[in-house]
Protein backbone atom coordinates (compact mmCIF):
# COMPACT_ATOMS: atom_id res chain seq x y z
CA UNK A 1 0.00 0.00 0.00
CA UNK A 2 1.07 3.67 -0.93
CA UNK A 3 1.47 6.47 1.78
CA UNK A 4 -0.92 7.91 -0.49
CA UNK A 5 -3.58 5.07 -0.04
CA UNK A 6 -2.31 4.63 3.85
CA UNK A 7 -3.19 8.62 4.29
CA UNK A 8 -6.12 8.63 2.37
CA UNK A 9 -7.67 5.45 4.86
CA UNK A 10 -8.29 7.05 8.11
CA UNK A 11 -9.76 10.05 6.02
CA UNK A 12 -12.01 7.83 4.16
CA UNK A 13 -12.91 6.45 7.74
CA UNK A 14 -13.64 9.66 9.11
CA UNK A 15 -15.57 10.90 6.39
CA UNK A 16 -17.86 7.75 6.34
CA UNK A 17 -18.13 7.08 10.24
CA UNK A 18 -17.36 10.37 11.28
CA UNK A 19 -21.00 11.22 12.07
CA UNK A 20 -21.10 8.28 14.37
CA UNK A 21 -18.17 9.74 16.31
CA UNK A 22 -19.50 13.39 16.99
CA UNK A 23 -23.15 11.28 18.28
CA UNK A 24 -20.97 9.18 20.64
CA UNK A 25 -18.81 11.71 21.66
CA UNK A 26 -22.12 13.80 22.41
CA UNK A 27 -23.15 10.57 24.41
CA UNK A 28 -20.28 10.53 26.32
CA UNK A 29 -20.02 14.39 27.34
CA UNK A 30 -23.84 14.63 28.66
CA UNK A 31 -23.20 11.33 30.23
CA UNK A 32 -20.20 13.14 32.30
CA UNK A 33 -22.44 16.31 32.46
CA UNK A 34 -25.54 14.87 34.28
CA UNK A 35 -23.73 12.27 36.38
CA UNK A 36 -25.48 12.46 40.22
CA UNK A 37 -27.23 10.11 42.54
CA UNK A 38 -30.10 8.42 41.30
CA UNK A 39 -33.04 7.28 43.87
CA UNK A 40 -34.46 4.25 41.72
CA UNK A 41 -38.31 3.97 42.66
CA UNK A 42 -38.94 0.84 39.97
CA UNK A 43 -39.35 -2.59 40.63
CA UNK A 44 -35.67 -3.61 41.03
CA UNK A 45 -35.02 -1.01 43.56
CA UNK A 46 -38.06 -2.86 45.21
CA UNK A 47 -37.02 -6.17 45.32
CA UNK A 48 -33.53 -4.59 46.58
CA UNK A 49 -35.31 -3.36 49.49
CA UNK A 50 -37.33 -6.44 50.49
CA UNK A 51 -34.31 -8.63 49.92
CA UNK A 52 -32.07 -6.17 52.85
CA UNK A 53 -35.25 -6.16 55.26
CA UNK A 54 -35.85 -9.76 55.21
CA UNK A 55 -32.54 -10.15 55.50
CA UNK A 56 -31.60 -7.84 58.37
CA UNK A 57 -34.79 -8.62 60.36
CA UNK A 58 -35.46 -12.75 60.08
CA UNK A 59 -38.87 -14.22 60.65
CA UNK A 60 -41.57 -11.75 60.66
CA UNK A 61 -40.75 -7.95 60.84
CA UNK A 62 -44.20 -5.57 60.95
CA UNK A 63 -43.33 -3.03 58.01
CA UNK A 64 -45.22 -0.34 57.01
CA UNK A 65 -44.92 1.26 53.29
CA UNK A 66 -44.75 4.64 52.47
CA UNK A 67 -45.18 6.15 49.32
CA UNK A 68 -46.02 8.98 47.18
CA UNK A 69 -49.34 9.26 45.21
CA UNK A 70 -48.74 9.09 41.75
CA UNK A 71 -48.78 5.95 39.00
CA UNK A 72 -44.72 4.99 39.83
CA UNK A 73 -45.12 4.97 43.34
CA UNK A 74 -47.97 2.94 43.47
CA UNK A 75 -46.30 0.06 41.33
CA UNK A 76 -43.14 0.34 43.44
CA UNK A 77 -45.51 -0.25 46.62
CA UNK A 78 -47.07 -3.09 45.03
CA UNK A 79 -43.71 -4.99 44.39
CA UNK A 80 -42.30 -3.79 47.26
CA UNK A 81 -45.49 -5.30 49.52
CA UNK A 82 -45.25 -8.56 47.09
CA UNK A 83 -41.69 -9.07 47.93
CA UNK A 84 -42.31 -8.81 51.41
CA UNK A 85 -45.01 -10.78 51.92
CA UNK A 86 -43.06 -13.85 49.55
CA UNK A 87 -40.24 -13.52 52.76
CA UNK A 88 -42.69 -13.93 55.29
CA UNK A 89 -43.01 -10.00 55.97
CA UNK A 90 -45.82 -8.36 58.13
CA UNK A 91 -47.47 -5.80 56.37
CA UNK A 92 -48.54 -3.41 58.85
CA UNK A 93 -50.11 -1.26 56.01
CA UNK A 94 -49.63 1.24 53.04
CA UNK A 95 -49.41 5.02 53.45
CA UNK A 96 -49.80 6.80 49.87
CA UNK A 97 -50.75 10.46 51.25
CA UNK A 98 -49.22 13.69 52.87
CA UNK A 99 -46.17 13.89 55.52
CA UNK A 100 -49.55 14.73 57.79
CA UNK A 101 -51.21 10.76 56.76
CA UNK A 102 -47.82 9.41 57.23
CA UNK A 103 -47.54 10.99 60.84
CA UNK A 104 -51.20 10.39 62.08
CA UNK A 105 -50.59 6.47 61.04
CA UNK A 106 -47.41 6.32 63.04
CA UNK A 107 -49.75 7.44 66.28
CA UNK A 108 -52.19 5.12 65.66
CA UNK A 109 -50.00 2.40 65.53
CA UNK A 110 -48.09 3.33 68.22
CA UNK A 111 -51.33 4.19 70.28
CA UNK A 112 -52.81 0.60 69.75
CA UNK A 113 -49.28 -0.62 70.67
CA UNK A 114 -48.82 -2.38 67.08
CA UNK A 115 -44.96 -3.47 67.20
CA UNK A 116 -43.20 -1.50 64.03
CA UNK A 117 -39.84 -2.97 62.67
CA UNK A 118 -39.52 -0.72 59.24
CA UNK A 119 -40.71 1.65 57.20
CA UNK A 120 -40.08 0.81 54.05
CA UNK A 121 -39.97 3.83 51.36
CA UNK A 122 -37.79 5.34 49.11
CA UNK A 123 -35.46 8.62 49.40
CA UNK A 124 -38.20 10.99 48.25
CA UNK A 125 -40.35 9.89 50.52
CA UNK A 126 -37.74 9.71 53.26
CA UNK A 127 -38.35 13.13 54.33
CA UNK A 128 -40.43 15.79 56.59
CA UNK A 129 -41.70 12.97 59.37
CA UNK A 130 -39.76 10.08 58.35
CA UNK A 131 -36.22 12.26 58.67
CA UNK A 132 -33.69 11.68 61.37
CA UNK A 133 -34.70 13.46 64.51
CA UNK A 134 -38.11 14.28 63.54
CA UNK A 135 -38.59 10.42 62.90
CA UNK A 136 -37.04 9.53 66.70
CA UNK A 137 -38.80 12.18 67.96
CA UNK A 138 -41.93 11.17 67.15
CA UNK A 139 -41.41 7.81 67.88
CA UNK A 140 -39.96 8.15 71.03
CA UNK A 141 -42.90 8.59 73.24
CA UNK A 142 -44.28 5.20 71.86
CA UNK A 143 -42.43 2.36 72.58
CA UNK A 144 -43.98 -0.42 70.04
CA UNK A 145 -42.17 2.15 67.71
CA UNK A 146 -39.06 3.04 69.47
CA UNK A 147 -37.06 0.17 67.46
CA UNK A 148 -38.23 0.88 64.21
CA UNK A 149 -35.98 2.06 61.19
CA UNK A 150 -36.71 3.89 58.59
CA UNK A 151 -35.42 1.84 55.41
CA UNK A 152 -35.10 2.93 51.84
CA UNK A 153 -33.34 1.61 48.43
CA UNK A 154 -29.47 2.48 47.99
CA UNK A 155 -28.60 5.31 46.02
CA UNK A 156 -26.95 4.71 42.37
CA UNK A 157 -24.37 7.21 40.93
CA UNK A 158 -25.66 7.32 37.03
CA UNK A 159 -26.18 9.25 34.25
CA UNK A 160 -29.72 11.34 34.09
CA UNK A 161 -28.86 11.37 30.15
CA UNK A 162 -28.09 7.39 30.24
CA UNK A 163 -31.41 6.64 32.22
CA UNK A 164 -33.52 4.05 29.84
CA UNK A 165 -36.56 6.62 30.20
CA UNK A 166 -34.42 9.53 29.23
CA UNK A 167 -32.90 7.52 26.13
CA UNK A 168 -36.37 6.46 25.16
CA UNK A 169 -37.89 9.90 25.41
CA UNK A 170 -34.76 10.95 22.69
CA UNK A 171 -35.83 8.19 20.38
CA UNK A 172 -39.56 9.80 20.65
CA UNK A 173 -38.92 12.72 20.40
CA UNK A 174 -36.71 12.32 16.94
CA UNK A 175 -39.28 10.04 15.27
CA UNK A 176 -41.72 11.89 13.33
CA UNK A 177 -38.34 13.95 12.51
CA UNK A 178 -36.83 10.85 11.44
CA UNK A 179 -39.44 9.36 9.29
CA UNK A 180 -39.59 12.36 7.46
CA UNK A 181 -36.00 12.85 7.14
CA UNK A 182 -35.94 9.97 5.23
CA UNK A 183 -38.21 10.83 2.04
CA UNK A 184 -36.16 14.62 2.30
CA UNK A 185 -32.61 12.24 2.03
CA UNK A 186 -34.06 10.99 -1.04
CA UNK A 187 -35.08 14.35 -2.16
CA UNK A 188 -31.87 16.29 -1.52
CA UNK A 189 -29.69 13.37 -3.05
CA UNK A 190 -31.50 13.77 -6.48
CA UNK A 191 -30.51 17.75 -5.82
CA UNK A 192 -34.29 18.97 -4.66
CA UNK A 193 -35.36 20.40 -1.40
CA UNK A 194 -38.83 19.91 0.25
CA UNK A 195 -39.86 22.33 2.26
CA UNK A 196 -43.43 21.88 2.48
CA UNK A 197 -42.78 18.82 5.22
CA UNK A 198 -43.73 21.05 7.82
CA UNK A 199 -47.02 21.88 6.81
CA UNK A 200 -48.13 18.61 5.61
CA UNK A 201 -47.65 17.08 9.13
CA UNK A 202 -50.68 19.91 10.03
CA UNK A 203 -52.04 18.78 6.89
CA UNK A 204 -51.98 14.72 7.51
CA UNK A 205 -53.10 15.39 11.28
CA UNK A 206 -56.06 17.55 10.33
CA UNK A 207 -57.46 15.93 7.39
CA UNK A 208 -57.16 12.63 9.93
CA UNK A 209 -59.28 14.17 12.90
CA UNK A 210 -61.79 15.96 10.89
CA UNK A 211 -62.87 12.73 8.85
CA UNK A 212 -63.27 10.89 11.88
CA UNK A 213 -65.14 13.32 13.69
CA UNK A 214 -67.46 13.14 10.12
CA UNK A 215 -67.40 9.91 10.35
CA UNK A 216 -68.79 9.72 14.01
CA UNK A 217 -65.52 7.93 15.02
CA UNK A 218 -66.01 7.04 18.54
CA UNK A 219 -64.24 4.91 20.92
CA UNK A 220 -66.65 1.96 19.94
CA UNK A 221 -66.28 2.11 16.17
CA UNK A 222 -64.32 -0.06 14.51
CA UNK A 223 -60.82 0.44 13.33
CA UNK A 224 -60.81 -0.08 9.60
CA UNK A 225 -63.15 3.35 9.87
CA UNK A 226 -60.01 4.93 11.66
CA UNK A 227 -57.12 3.19 9.50
CA UNK A 228 -59.30 4.39 6.55
CA UNK A 229 -58.66 8.26 8.03
CA UNK A 230 -55.28 7.56 8.73
CA UNK A 231 -54.62 6.51 4.77
CA UNK A 232 -56.89 9.36 3.81
CA UNK A 233 -53.94 11.39 5.60
CA UNK A 234 -51.23 9.75 4.08
CA UNK A 235 -52.13 9.48 0.44
CA UNK A 236 -53.77 12.93 0.33
CA UNK A 237 -50.22 14.23 1.51
CA UNK A 238 -48.78 11.94 -0.90
CA UNK A 239 -50.40 13.52 -4.06
CA UNK A 240 -49.13 16.74 -3.25
CA UNK A 241 -45.53 15.16 -2.83
CA UNK A 242 -46.93 14.21 -6.42
CA UNK A 243 -47.60 17.33 -7.54
CA UNK A 244 -44.71 19.20 -6.15
CA UNK A 245 -42.46 16.25 -8.48
CA UNK A 246 -44.76 16.89 -11.07
CA UNK A 247 -44.09 21.03 -10.97
CA UNK A 248 -40.52 21.00 -11.05
CA UNK A 249 -40.17 17.97 -13.44
CA UNK A 250 -43.06 18.77 -16.29
CA UNK A 251 -42.56 23.04 -15.85
CA UNK A 252 -38.77 23.08 -14.57
CA UNK A 253 -39.58 25.47 -11.91
CA UNK A 254 -36.92 25.08 -9.04
CA UNK A 255 -37.89 22.71 -6.29
CA UNK A 256 -37.56 25.42 -3.68
CA UNK A 257 -40.48 27.70 -5.05
CA UNK A 258 -42.59 24.85 -6.07
CA UNK A 259 -42.38 23.26 -2.45
CA UNK A 260 -42.54 26.81 -1.00
CA UNK A 261 -46.03 26.99 -2.50
CA UNK A 262 -47.10 23.90 -1.60
CA UNK A 263 -46.06 24.79 2.32
CA UNK A 264 -48.53 27.73 2.58
CA UNK A 265 -50.98 26.16 0.28
CA UNK A 266 -50.83 22.86 3.10
CA UNK A 267 -51.01 25.07 5.52
CA UNK A 268 -53.49 27.35 4.64
CA UNK A 269 -56.15 24.42 3.54
CA UNK A 270 -55.31 22.77 7.25
CA UNK A 271 -56.97 25.73 8.68
CA UNK A 272 -59.97 26.01 6.29
CA UNK A 273 -60.90 22.43 6.97
CA UNK A 274 -60.02 22.44 10.89
CA UNK A 275 -62.18 25.93 10.64
CA UNK A 276 -59.92 27.45 12.99
CA UNK A 277 -56.55 27.38 14.93
CA UNK A 278 -58.44 25.03 17.37
CA UNK A 279 -57.57 21.73 17.44
CA UNK A 280 -60.03 19.04 16.67
CA UNK A 281 -59.99 16.17 18.90
CA UNK A 282 -60.19 12.21 17.69
CA UNK A 283 -62.34 10.95 20.24
CA UNK A 284 -60.70 7.42 20.30
CA UNK A 285 -58.43 6.13 22.59
CA UNK A 286 -57.06 3.64 20.09
CA UNK A 287 -55.42 6.25 17.68
CA UNK A 288 -53.41 7.33 20.25
CA UNK A 289 -51.91 3.81 20.26
CA UNK A 290 -49.15 5.08 17.49
CA UNK A 291 -47.87 7.77 18.84
CA UNK A 292 -48.00 7.70 22.78
CA UNK A 293 -48.41 3.45 22.90
CA UNK A 294 -44.94 1.40 24.21
CA UNK A 295 -45.92 -2.80 23.20
CA UNK A 296 -42.55 -4.35 22.53
CA UNK A 297 -40.07 -4.38 25.63
CA UNK A 298 -41.67 -0.67 26.85
CA UNK A 299 -40.08 0.81 23.35
CA UNK A 300 -42.28 3.75 21.99
CA UNK A 301 -44.60 2.03 19.11
CA UNK A 302 -42.98 5.52 16.83
CA UNK A 303 -39.92 4.65 17.94
CA UNK A 304 -40.13 0.89 16.05
CA UNK A 305 -42.23 2.32 12.85
CA UNK A 306 -39.37 4.88 12.99
CA UNK A 307 -36.72 1.87 12.59
CA UNK A 308 -39.03 -0.34 10.60
CA UNK A 309 -39.06 2.32 8.27
CA UNK A 310 -34.77 3.38 8.27
CA UNK A 311 -34.35 -0.43 7.38
CA UNK A 312 -36.79 -0.32 4.23
CA UNK A 313 -35.67 2.50 3.30
CA UNK A 314 -31.77 1.17 3.75
CA UNK A 315 -32.88 -1.88 2.03
CA UNK A 316 -34.44 0.17 -1.28
CA UNK A 317 -31.59 2.73 -1.61
CA UNK A 318 -29.17 0.04 -1.61
CA UNK A 319 -30.31 -2.98 -3.34
CA UNK A 320 -33.00 -1.55 -5.62
CA UNK A 321 -32.97 -0.33 -9.10
CA UNK A 322 -35.05 2.65 -7.64
CA UNK A 323 -32.29 3.06 -5.11
CA UNK A 324 -29.41 3.26 -7.96
CA UNK A 325 -31.59 5.73 -9.95
CA UNK A 326 -31.98 8.23 -6.96
CA UNK A 327 -28.51 8.38 -6.82
CA UNK A 328 -27.87 9.06 -10.79
CA UNK A 329 -29.99 11.60 -11.09
CA UNK A 330 -28.65 13.35 -8.51
CA UNK A 331 -25.35 12.55 -9.33
CA UNK A 332 -25.56 13.36 -12.78
CA UNK A 333 -29.05 14.24 -14.24
CA UNK A 334 -27.86 14.66 -17.94
CA UNK A 335 -25.81 11.67 -17.80
CA UNK A 336 -28.13 9.24 -15.70
CA UNK A 337 -30.54 10.78 -18.83
CA UNK A 338 -28.42 9.08 -21.72
CA UNK A 339 -28.13 5.69 -19.72
CA UNK A 340 -31.67 5.27 -19.54
CA UNK A 341 -33.01 6.52 -16.25
CA UNK A 342 -36.06 7.78 -16.17
CA UNK A 343 -34.92 10.47 -14.52
CA UNK A 344 -38.75 12.64 -14.86
CA UNK A 345 -40.19 9.46 -13.10
CA UNK A 346 -37.79 8.74 -10.37
CA UNK A 347 -38.28 12.97 -9.54
CA UNK A 348 -41.70 12.23 -9.14
CA UNK A 349 -41.45 9.61 -6.97
CA UNK A 350 -38.78 10.50 -4.63
CA UNK A 351 -41.30 13.60 -3.54
CA UNK A 352 -44.09 11.33 -3.42
CA UNK A 353 -42.43 9.53 -0.97
CA UNK A 354 -41.44 12.80 0.85
CA UNK A 355 -44.81 14.02 0.42
CA UNK A 356 -46.31 10.22 1.89
CA UNK A 357 -43.53 10.27 4.54
CA UNK A 358 -44.64 13.93 5.48
CA UNK A 359 -48.45 12.48 5.78
CA UNK A 360 -47.32 9.91 8.04
CA UNK A 361 -45.56 11.35 10.63
CA UNK A 362 -48.80 14.03 10.67
CA UNK A 363 -50.28 10.78 11.59
CA UNK A 364 -48.19 10.12 14.74
CA UNK A 365 -47.78 13.67 15.70
CA UNK A 366 -51.65 13.81 16.01
CA UNK A 367 -51.83 10.54 17.28
CA UNK A 368 -49.39 11.60 20.36
CA UNK A 369 -51.64 13.86 21.56
CA UNK A 370 -55.04 12.42 20.31
CA UNK A 371 -55.87 15.43 18.32
CA UNK A 372 -55.37 17.51 14.55
CA UNK A 373 -53.84 21.15 14.64
CA UNK A 374 -53.49 23.21 11.65
CA UNK A 375 -50.97 24.70 14.10
CA UNK A 376 -48.74 21.74 14.44
CA UNK A 377 -45.26 21.70 12.52
CA UNK A 378 -44.15 24.71 12.31
CA UNK A 379 -40.40 24.95 11.51
CA UNK A 380 -40.31 21.20 11.13
CA UNK A 381 -39.25 21.42 7.66
CA UNK A 382 -36.20 22.96 9.40
CA UNK A 383 -35.04 20.17 11.70
CA UNK A 384 -35.37 17.58 9.18
CA UNK A 385 -33.52 19.57 6.90
CA UNK A 386 -30.80 20.09 9.13
CA UNK A 387 -31.23 16.04 10.27
CA UNK A 388 -30.11 15.07 6.67
CA UNK A 389 -27.42 17.43 5.91
CA UNK A 390 -25.45 16.82 9.74
CA UNK A 391 -26.19 13.01 8.44
CA UNK A 392 -23.54 13.16 5.69
CA UNK A 393 -26.15 14.01 2.63
CA UNK A 394 -24.60 16.58 0.21
CA UNK A 395 -26.62 19.59 -0.89
CA UNK A 396 -24.86 19.40 -4.12
CA UNK A 397 -26.61 15.69 -4.94
CA UNK A 398 -25.15 12.50 -5.85
CA UNK A 399 -23.86 11.32 -1.87
CA UNK A 400 -25.59 10.41 1.23
CA UNK A 401 -26.91 7.40 3.42
CA UNK A 402 -30.33 6.75 5.32
CA UNK A 403 -28.58 5.45 8.03
CA UNK A 404 -26.20 8.84 8.42
CA UNK A 405 -29.57 10.45 8.28
CA UNK A 406 -30.82 8.98 10.95
CA UNK A 407 -27.32 9.57 12.72
CA UNK A 408 -28.24 13.10 12.32
CA UNK A 409 -31.20 12.92 13.77
CA UNK A 410 -29.95 11.52 16.48
CA UNK A 411 -27.48 14.09 17.22
CA UNK A 412 -29.75 16.52 16.79
CA UNK A 413 -32.34 14.96 19.76
CA UNK A 414 -29.57 14.41 21.85
CA UNK A 415 -27.90 18.06 21.63
CA UNK A 416 -31.62 18.92 22.49
CA UNK A 417 -32.03 16.44 25.35
CA UNK A 418 -28.66 17.07 26.61
CA UNK A 419 -28.60 21.11 26.70
CA UNK A 420 -32.44 20.29 28.63
CA UNK A 421 -30.87 18.59 31.59
CA UNK A 422 -28.09 20.85 31.75
CA UNK A 423 -30.20 23.86 32.40
CA UNK A 424 -29.63 25.65 29.02
CA UNK A 425 -32.38 27.59 28.08
CA UNK A 426 -34.34 27.75 24.69
CA UNK A 427 -32.71 30.98 23.23
CA UNK A 428 -28.82 29.68 23.24
CA UNK A 429 -30.07 26.25 21.86
CA UNK A 430 -31.61 27.79 18.95
CA UNK A 431 -27.71 28.84 18.42
CA UNK A 432 -26.49 25.82 18.88
CA UNK A 433 -28.57 24.49 16.09
CA UNK A 434 -27.98 27.59 13.66
CA UNK A 435 -24.13 26.59 14.26
CA UNK A 436 -24.46 23.49 13.83
CA UNK A 437 -26.48 23.37 10.38
CA UNK A 438 -23.64 26.29 8.86
CA UNK A 439 -20.95 23.87 10.22
CA UNK A 440 -22.60 21.29 8.84
CA UNK A 441 -22.81 22.76 5.40
CA UNK A 442 -19.22 24.26 5.39
CA UNK A 443 -18.22 20.49 6.14
CA UNK A 444 -20.02 19.47 2.66
CA UNK A 445 -18.67 22.41 0.55
CA UNK A 446 -15.35 21.63 1.76
CA UNK A 447 -15.15 17.97 0.83
CA UNK A 448 -17.14 18.69 -2.58
CA UNK A 449 -14.17 21.23 -3.09
CA UNK A 450 -11.56 18.74 -2.17
CA UNK A 451 -13.26 15.72 -4.50
CA UNK A 452 -13.86 18.60 -7.47
CA UNK A 453 -10.04 19.40 -7.08
CA UNK A 454 -8.62 15.28 -6.94
CA UNK A 455 -11.16 15.02 -10.01
CA UNK A 456 -9.43 17.61 -12.16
Amino acid sequence: MSSSQAGRSPLKLLSRFGTLFVLLLLCVFFSIATLKDQHPTDEGAARALASQISRDYPGTPGVLIVVRPGEEDLLYAASLEEELKRSGANILGKVTGKPSEVRRKLEEMGSAGTKLDVVATHNFSAQGVLAGEQFKILTSSHPSLQSAKVLKPPSVRWPVFLKISNLMDILNMISVIAIIAIGMTMVIITTGIDLSVGSLIAFSGVIVACSARELGINPDSGILLLLGCVLLGIVGCGLLGTFSGVMVTAFGIHPFIVTLSIMSIARGMSFIIADGPSDVVIETESYRFLGAGRSLLGIPNSVILMILLYLLAHLLMTRTVLGRHIYAVGGNREAAHLSGVPVKRVLIIVYTICGALAGLGGVVNSSLYGAGSAKSGVGYELQIIAAVVVGGTSLAGGSGRIMGTLVGALILGVIANGMNLTGVTTYPQMVVFGLLILVAVLIDQLKNRKTGTASS
